[in-house]
This record gives structure tokens, C-alpha cells and sequence, in this order.
């Protein structure tokens, strides 16, 4: 065999070789990854894993994405293209975590094609670029029974929570059933469920309470039943909606306590002044205003959790009270105890619940503090999620009389700043204590039926421990879920909604309703990395340049006024005058705004020449970044051979 050949065949298995290490490296690279961003962005949560884990039949997702309409599309649209590859590497992540249980499908719609009919028909936003491209971008999460969730459309607001909303599409595709909703309540919040007393109170002229209206919006997405103040036990439900418990009797909140214990999901909403409280009990406010009590506490249970809601203590902040409408030749009053929450300050926005919340209006809110819990099963999480600025601050009332008889600049005169926010709402997790470890004394059901006996009571025992996770949102507001802050009534399409006090108890209950592992479910970084000393420059130059256009504009709007007074007083004679001393200022106005322009330029080039030279650097240092790795590897490899050839010969000359 010749020595061309051998060197022909030589380069042969030497590209079938590297060929075939590329492809082995790229399937091992596929299982074998590291996740080197901050916020481990690609990097599943423990809660999603765990959802996995659970799923008892396979599932498919469809990620819908118009790449070649957005290839067409404007900035706007190009911008989803890094968007997607985020999501396409997450939702590989979760067919790589759920050992064969998901599989994924990719799909570029077409127009008029098969897959743009499916990706309409599951209900995916669509969104015109030309006459005949549209632009999709969702995910359509199917099950082997048919059961079939969506995410319409993945928006870039929500990106800090797409691995939330992905694990809730998995959760809730696989348990088809309609969650249920209890509500316990002192207020009538359910309406007049009987039939036969609502006819009665017709008949006496009465008009019949009706339900809340959030109780009707909760009603169009979950069962809802009511649960009486007075009960014993609470089963058959999944989230416990708990609205100003006042005066519950000790075995109502036995059962409270008991459900939370067993993994029933709870939202709490106390309130140390309840406005809805006193218009329903008119007549005993009227008639003792002192010792009319609008009140709700549920501390006995709270402080086994480590809070503490005290007395007439309300949440204040001068920054967040709106004002109220004053009557006619009257100028809106502020009230310290009315406050409108905005962002970013009073939400928290690492919480799926808050994030997104835009105003909250809260009436007299009661305050959430942190006390030492007795707790020893362990460690409970308690998460902010509403809260004031940092300028806010607590007061107190002598008497619900003060509240009642309010006197609002008083209040706003006594009213000091605070230097830390005053937290109004907790989302608490963990394994609770029972607040009732010792059981209760309470009358059985048999005595309780029986009139004839004599009623003795008997200890009734209960969990002192959860086994598993607990989850409970408190709230010091009741009348945030009221009509009158939560809706607007118009005459014609009756309550509508105001802000987003309902969207607040919506997204809790959604949140609730999942699964113990959706809860734990983190919120993640943002995967668009902004170049901050690119910003530092452009801030600086905009910065540099601002003062110099600050004063052009003044100066011609200065001249511009001039001019005009000059115009304005002149008469026939003086106009040819005026005529030529316009002229000249407006000649002389042309050269200021050209060389202002021309300084505007010069600082904007030199802007842009800063930040091409940075680019350059970071260019390369990307191009050479490789080569003096290796070259270093190299050298180091040469020096240690050299070191071990010096090494063999001075041993062999010794031999």
C-alpha cells in the first residue's frame, strides 16, 4: 500500500471519528447539562420535578410558534424569537425530568394550514402581521383521555412565572374535577339561600339579600357551598374561605384548625374594623355605637402560626390614601385608613398571587406582625404578599366609636411616617402545630339531638400535628372583596369590576387550589440579561446633553414669547421695524439651532463610538477567549514533557 493511500485512508477514519465524537457528544449533551445562569433560569423547580414524578399517564405539549411570520414581522414581533428558544429549553427540561410521561411537539403554523386551524381551535391568540401571516405563540397541554389546557399566549410580563404556568397547565390537565370552594362567614356573603325565607321577606316587603358579588364571580369557575359559622367539622372541599370570623364558637375553630391540619387549603380574610359589618347590623350599631363591635380575629389560630393581628391597630400610609369625593363646595378628604396599593412597593412581586397587581383598595386594614411561634414540626415560611411603602406606618383608635364617628383630619394630623412597610396580607407555609393540642370540651351529636338528656360534655381529640405541608393566605381586610371597593355598579350592565381587589382573592384561591408542590413552584429570573455598562453609557450621555437641550429650549421658548408680545403690541407704523427685527432674531435662532445640533451629534457619535469600541472589546475577547486556553494548555503540556524527557535521559545516563 502506497504512502498516499495510507494518508488518504488516515483522513478518513480521522474525520469518520470526529464526526461520530460530535454526534455521540451531542446526544450525551442533551442529558448531560449545567446551568450557569444567576437565577438558574433552565434549572426545574423542586415542585415541578415533584408534579412530574406524579403523573400516571403520558402528555403531550404542543408549543405553538410562527417562526417564519415572525422572520417577517416587525421589531416588536422579532423580539418573541430569543423569547422561544427560553421556552423551548425549559419545556425540554421538563420531557428530560419526566422520564417518558412527556413528550413534546413543536409547530410552526402555516397560513392555511392544518396546524393553524389546531392552533385556533384550542383557543391560542392569534395576532395579524400581514394578509395572510398570523402570529401564535402558546401551548397546548393534551392528555391521553382528552382532557386539554392552554396557555393562550406566552407574554413577556409573565415570564418570571412561565415555569409556574406550565407545572399548572400539568397539574390541573390531570385532575379534571371542579375544585370546591367553602365559604364560612358572620356576614351574609352567600345571599338568602332559602327559598322559603326569601318569599317570606318578599312578602313582607323586604328586599332579599343578595350574594356578594365576588361569591358570584367564584361561583362561575368553582363550586361554591356555604359553610355555617356554627359547625363542627369541615370535609369535602378543597380550599376553605374564611370572610371576618367574628365570635366563632370554640368548635368552629376547632374544625378551622383541624381541616389546615389534614392539607386543607385556607384563606383567611380578619378585619379589626369591618365597614360591611356595621351596615348589616344597622340597628345594634344605632343603638349601642360603643359597644357595637365591628371586629373579627382569628388570633387564636394565627399565633400558633406566628402572627398577630392586634386590637384597633390599622395599616396608614400618607402616600397611598387616595382622598375621597367630598359633598358640593367640598374638596376630596384624605383618609390615613384608605389606602389604593400600587406597585411596585406594596406587592410582592416574586409571588405568583401579587405580581401582577396593579391597585388594591383597602378600607382600615388590620396589621399582620411576625411573633415567635411555638411551632417545633418545622421551619413555617411566611411570605409578604400586600404591604404599605416604607413610609408607612400603624395608629391606633381608643374605641370603635372614634371609627365610627370618624373624624379624618384628625387622624391624618396625628399620623407620623413610619420606616419600614406595614405587611397586610401573609401567604404562610410549612407543618403547622394545632392550636388545640389538648382537644375540646364540646357537646357529642347524640346528646346534642337527644332534648330529653342532660347535656354533658365530652373531650373531643384531633391531629396536633400536620404530616404534611399546610397552606394558609391571611388577609386583615374584609371589605377589600366588598362591592363597594371591589365593583363599580352601573345602571345598565350592573357590578363591574374596579381594580384588582377581586383579581387579588382570585389569584389566591387559584394558587391554593393546586397542588402542594404548584405552591412551592419559585418565580424565575428574567432571561433577557440587560448590558448594564452599555446603559451606564447612554444614561451618561443623555445625562451630559440633557442640561445643554434644557436651556436651548427655554431660550426659544423665551424668544418665541417675545416675539409674539412684540407682534401683539405693535401698530401699522412699527410693523416694517418689528418686520426686520424678526428677521435678523430668527436668522440668529436658525444658528443656535444648528450648532446646537451639531453638538448634539458630536456627543451622540461619540456616544455610539464608546459603545462600538466596548463591543469590540467583548467581541474579542470571544474570538480569542478559546485559542489562549488552548495555546495556555499547550504551553503547559510542552513544559511538562520537556521537564519529563529531562527527567528519563538524566535517569538513563545514570544507568
Amino acid at each position: 500500500m502506497s504512502r498516499t493511500i495510507k494518508v488518504i485512508l488516515a483522513v478518513i477514519f480521522v474525520l469518520l471519528m470526529t464526526f461520530s465524537a460530535i454526534s455521540v457528544f451531542q446526544d450525551l449533551g442533551k442529558r448531560l447539562k449545567i446551568d450557569v445562569t444567576d437565577h438558574k433560569l433552565y434549572t426545574l423547580s423542586a415542585g415541578t420535578r415533584s408534579i412530574l414524578a406524579k403523573l400516571n399517564q403520558p402528555i403531550k405539549f404542543k408549543l405553538y410558534y410562527a417562526k417564519t411570520a415572525a422572520m417577517k414581522g416587525p421589531d416588536q414581533i422579532k423580539y418573541f424569537n430569543n423569547y422561544y428558544e427560553f421556552v423551548k429549553a425549559l419545556l425540554e427540561e421538563y420531557v428530560a425530568a419526566s422520564k417518558g410521561m412527556v413528550a413534546l411537539e413543536i409547530i410552526d403554523p402555516r397560513p392555511f394550514s392544518d396546524d393553524e386551524m389546531g392552533a385556533a381551535r384550542s383557543g391560542l391568540k392569534r395576532f395579524p402581521i400581514t394578509d395572510e401571516e398570523n402570529f401564535f405563540f402558546g401551548l397546548v397541554v393534551q392528555t391521553q383521555f382528552g382532557a386539554e389546557k392552554t396557555i393562550p399566549f406566552f407574554s413577556p410580563d409573565r415570564q418570571n412565572f412561565v415555569e409556574y404556568d406550565i407545572s399548572s397547565l400539568v397539574d390541573t390537565a390531570v385532575s379534571r374535577q371542579k375544585k370546591n370552594i367553602g365559604v364560612l362567614s358572620t356576614l351574609a356573603v352567600m345571599g338568602e339561600t332559602s327559598d322559603y325565607m326569601a318569599q317570606m321577606m318578599l312578602m313582607q316587603g323586604q328586599e332579599p339579600k343578595m350574594a356578594w358579588t365576588i361569591i358570584e364571580h367564584l361561583k362561575q369557575k368553582y363550586e361554591v357551598k356555604g359553610i355555617p359559622a356554627d359547625t363542627n367539622e369541615i370535609n369535602d372541599i378543597d380550599v376553605l374561605l374564611v370572610i371576618h370570623p367574628k365570635n366563632l364558637p370554640v368548635q368552629t375553630l376547632f374544625a378551622i384548625d383541624q381541616f389546615v391540619l389534614k392539607g386543607g387549603r385556607t384563606i383567611i380574610c380578619v378585619d379589626p374594623f369591618c365597614a360591611a359589618d356595621r351596615q348589616q347590623n344597622q340597628i345594634e350599631a344605632m343603638m349601642q355605637p360603643d359597644k357595637a363591635s365591628q371586629a373579627s380575629n382569628l388570633n387564636k389560630l394565627l399565633n400558633t402560626w406566628g402572627l398577630d393581628m392586634p386590637e384597633l391597630t390599622f395599616a396608614g400610609d400618607r402616600k397611598l390614601s387616595p382622598g375621597t369625593p367630598g359633598a358640593a363646595n367640598r374638596e376630596s378628604e384624605k383618609i390615613i385608613g384608605y389606602l389604593n396599593l400600587t406597585p411596585p412597593a406594596c406587592f410582592n412581586r416574586d409571588s405568583v398571587i401579587t405580581a401582577q397587581l396593579n391597585s388594591v383598595r383597602v378600607w382600615f386594614a388590620g396589621v399582620l406582625n411576625v411573633i415567635d411561634s411555638p411551632n417545633d414540626v418545622g421551619p413555617v415560611e411566611r411570605t409578604p404578599l400586600i404591604m404599605t411603602t416604607a413610609k408607612g406606618n400603624t395608629f391606633k383608635a381608643s374605641s370603635p366609636y372614634d371609627l365610627q364617628m370618624l373624624d379624618a383630619s384628625a387622624l391624618m394630623k396625628n399620623f407620623s411616617d413610619g420606616a419600614k412597610p406595614v405587611v397586610m396580607g401573609y401567604l404562610l407555609t410549612g407543618k403547622f402545630k394545632s392550636s388545640f393540642p389538648d382537644g375540646i370540651l364540646a357537646v357529642s351529636d347524640s346528646q346534642a339531638q337527644d332534648a330529653n338528656k342532660p347535656k354533658s360534655k365530652t373531650r373531643i381529640m384531633g391531629l396536633t400535628q400536620a404530616t404534611g405541608n399546610c397552606a394558609v393566605a391571611v388577609f386583615s381586610d374584609v371589605d377589600f372583596i366588598t362591592d363597594s371597593l371591589a365593583y363599580y355598579r352601573n345602571p345598565l350592565f350592573g357590578n363591574i369590576v374596579v381594580g384588582d381587589n377581586s383579581a387579588l382573592l382570585m389569584n389566591t384561591i387559584d394558587d391554593l387550589s393546586g397542588s402542594t408542590d404548584l405552591i412551592s413552584i419559585r418565580s424565575r429570573g428574567n432571561f433577557r440579561r440587560p448590558f448594564t455598562v452599555v446603559d451606564r453609557i447612554e444614561e451618561k450621555a443623555e445625562a451630559e446633553t440633557a442640561d445643554e437641550v434644557a436651556k436651548l429650549n427655554a431660550e426659544i421658548t423665551g424668544f418665541e414669547d417675545e416675539l409674539k408680545t412684540l407682534v401683539n403690541s405693535a401698530n401699522e407704523k412699527e410693523k416694517q421695524v418689528i418686520g426686520n427685527s424678526l428677521a435678523r432674531k430668527t436668522k440668529d435662532l436658525e444658528l443656535k439651532k444648528l450648532k446646537a445640533r451639531q453638538q448634539l451629534r458630536q456627543v451622540k457619535m461619540q456616544k455610539r463610538q464608546r459603545i462600538e469600541a466596548l463591543g469590540n472589546e467583548l467581541r474579542a475577547f470571544n474570538m480569542l477567549a478559546a485559542p489562549v486556553v488552548i495555546l495556555l494548555i499547550a504551553v503547559v503540556l510542552g513544559i511538562k514533557r520537556s521537564a519529563m524527557k529531562r527527567h528519563y535521559i538524566s535517569h538513563a545516563s545514570d544507568a
